[in-house]
């Protein structure tokens, strides 16, 4: 019987699908030429509807998507949950009626990936650095003698009577070249990038767990920012604390702050600063990660230290002369900025 392919135009020579509903048969399918507009295959009768059907329920499902997303649609970003029928039946063929190919790769094994926290400083995030790791990584070399490798499930028909057929499971392996895992030591060079953020991932791929029958995993390493005695991080900006004496926040003062990278950032002030005032010195700040050109602000809050010494009356009522200021208690919640 012949069928009148008018849905793909895929390059395909042979393929035999599965009569589902006599387990025991295979239907053969020969495809003339290419499999495109017009083609035809010539298709056992028994098995003609199985083709019919399935075919059809691909197109449906592929004219949908063109109808949703066009010519983009039938490409890798929407592809059919339906796609994967042919692989059923064709096997390896599979990927040329929708399928991706890149899904065999799934089945090539593949060593763990190592996570390695890698502290920083503050003074790195905001230069930037080269940080030089010794790694032992384990390698496979060639042994003598012979090994069982790419084992794998395959299904074997046996043949119990006329039309009576028994599939089962069985393990099969490849015999491949022996291999041992030698020790080799290696150095790796990270580059710790300015503005560089905490839990950000730095990866050497095929530097992680070897696996002696396929590829090796990925080594990553995992930005851990330390703390600092003097800035505390917020995104680009860094934040200070700084205290005053009493004397300072009523007449004014000037000081310098050392930065990360060793340069001063100077401060005056010639007015009355109170407990908990903040300062915004833009640019003083870190590097953003994607610009460097681009810098954060440096917060300054200020304590004020009040005098450690009671005072005497005489000097209590000179303070009042100087200040002139009344009693002022109020009572209010200040959690909500009343």
């Amino acid at each position: 019987m012949w069928f009148s392919a008018s849905v793909l135009k895929l390059p395909l020579t042979f393929a035999a699908i599965r009569n589902e509903g006599q387990h025991s048969n295979w239907c053969r399918v020969t495809i003339f030429g290419r499999f495109s507009l017009g083609a035809k295959l010539a298709i056992s009768a028994d098995c003609y509807e199985i083709v019919a059907r399935e075919i059809h329920i691909l197109y449906e499902e592929k004219r949908k998507q063109y109808d949703a997303y066009g010519e983009e649609g039938l490409k890798d970003g929407h592809q059919s949950s339906h796609g994967d029928i042919f692989s059923h039946f064709f096997g390896d063929f599979g990927f040329m009626f929708g399928g991706n190919p890149r899904q065999q790769d799934r089945n090539i094994p593949r060593g763990s990936d190592i996570i390695v926290d890698l502290e920083v400083t503050l003074e790195e995030v905001y230069s930037g650095n080269f940080v030089e790791v010794v790694r032992n990584k384990p390698v496979a070399r060639q042994a003598p003698g012979k090994r069982k490798c790419n084992c794998r499930q395959e299904m074997r028909t046996t043949q119990l009577g006329p039309g009576r057929f028994q599939m089962t499971q069985e393990v099969v392996c490849d015999e491949c070249p022996n291999v041992k895992l030698v020790n080799e030591e290696r150095t790796l060079e990270v580059e710790i990038e300015p503005g560089v953020r905490d839990g950000m991932e730095y990866p050497f791929i095929g530097e992680g767990e070897p696996h002696v029958d396929g590829e090796p995993g990925d080594l990553r390493f995992r930005i851990k920012v330390l703390k600092h005695p003097v800035f505390e991080r917020r995104g680009d900006d860094l934040y200070t604390n700084v205290t005053i004496s009493l004397v300072e926040a009523l007449t004014g003062f000037e000081m310098d702050i050392a930065h990360l990278d060793g340069h001063k950032v100077h401060v005056a002030r010639d007015k009355i600063t109170k407990p908990g005032a903040k300062l915004w010195k833009k640019g003083e700040g870190l590097p953003n990660f994607d610009n460097n050109n681009i810098k954060g602000s440096l917060i300054i809050t200020f304590d004020v230290e009040f005098p450690k010494e009671q005072l005497t009356n005489d000097q209590r009522e000179g303070l009042k002369q100087l200040l002139k200021q009344g009693s002022v208690q109020k009572v209010y919640n200040g959690l909500q900025g009343y």
